[in-house]
């Protein structure tokens, strides 16, 4: 079955990673991609990749409903976040709606990118990262629970502190809260997109870090998809 696939947050990031992957990768050449941007900045180069491109804000809670239900995806992969222009966080106000519009829509599974510091992850950071990043992560944290409680198929993954850097392919997956490191951003991607084939991560909250760049060497067992 071709699965038509909604990457919400395409823009820049692990979002732009992610489209990158799956268009470029022959596993995903003939599944519908559309991505949600929020103004048309990086529309041509989208659509250039051979993705759709809807245009709404996700704050906007109208708007985004119309469009879930007008594209009828299967697979969600949400990487909103971050401080827009005016000034209001969508960590979790935005994937909120997108939530909200994917229940609706009777999508099959949702991909939540979120970040280790998030619920019981907190302990995998020192203190003062912790502290610094408060707001975003108390954020990230109400959006991962409200897609828990949602009813929908749910995969979260926390990757650890990021990097724009080429894959190096040694991106590994595990349950363990208290794991901390980096992960490139490439290969962040190749995980999400590895999770969308597998049900084994069917409603598992997964950290995600390079299996070189660990930052707390503590014993944990790697999630295999």
């Amino acid at each position: 079955m071709i699965e038509r696939i909604f990457l919400a947050g395409a823009s820049r990031g692990v979002g732009r990673e992610i489209a990158k992957y799956l268009t470029t990768n022959s596993l995903f050449q003939n599944h519908p991609i559309v991505a949600l941007l929020r103004d048309v900045t990086y529309q041509v180069e989208l659509e250039a990749m051979g993705i759709s491109v809807a245009i709404a804000d996700a704050l906007h809670t109208t708007v985004l409903e119309q469009i879930m239900l007008r594209e009828a995806p299967d697979l969600v992969v949400s990487t909103i976040g971050g401080l827009p222009k005016d000034g209001v966080r969508a960590d979790f106000l935005g994937n909120k709606n997108l939530i909200d519009s994917a229940v609706k829509a009777g999508i099959k599974k949702f991909i939540l990118i979120s970040s280790i510091g998030s619920g019981d992850s907190a302990e995998a950071l020192p203190s003062q990262a912790l502290q610094a990043l408060k707001s975003v992560l108390i954020e990230k944290a109400q959006a991962e629970n409200y897609l828990i409680a949602s009813g929908l198929t749910y995969t979260i993954i926390r990757p650890g502190g990021l990097k724009s850097e080429p894959p190096t392919g040694k991106g590994i997956l595990t349950e363990n809260p208290k794991i901390s490191g980096t992960i490139h951003r490439a290969d962040v991607a190749d995980l999400v997109c590895q999770c969308l084939r597998s049900d084994r991560c069917n409603n598992k909250i997964l950290a995600a870090i390079d299996r070189d760049k660990i930052y707390n060497p503590i014993p944990f067992e790697e999630f295999l998809l």
